[in-house]
């Protein structure tokens, strides 16, 4: 299960990027909605089950509410993913 939330974490942050980086600056600079919408879409699908991933993780993994906290905060900051694999889940696979 710890494979298939990397996998899926790697993703979000990725998409998540994305959307800030790429798919905002087509939006409002060039008037091009339509990367957003298609991203956006697929970041949303990859959010959840992040967070569906992030619960079932604590479980298997006995973290206490502090670091399920850390966890679903780095879901929100811009490469949060990336260190939270790093820090989380490498040292545990």
């Amino acid at each position: 299960m710890i494979t298939s939330f990397r996998l899926i974490s790697y993703l979000e942050g990725i998409s998540y990027l994305a959307i800030l980086f790429v798919t905002m600056p087509l939006k409002y600079l060039f008037s091009s909605p339509e990367p957003n919408k298609v991203i956006g879409m697929a970041h949303g699908f990859l959010f959840l089950a992040y967070i569906v991933f992030a619960f079932l993780i604590k479980q298997e993994k006995k973290w206490n509410n502090k670091t399920l906290g850390i966890v679903l905060l780095c879901s929100i900051i811009p490469f949060g993913t990336f260190w939270m694999d790093s820090k989380y889940l490498k040292e545990q696979s």
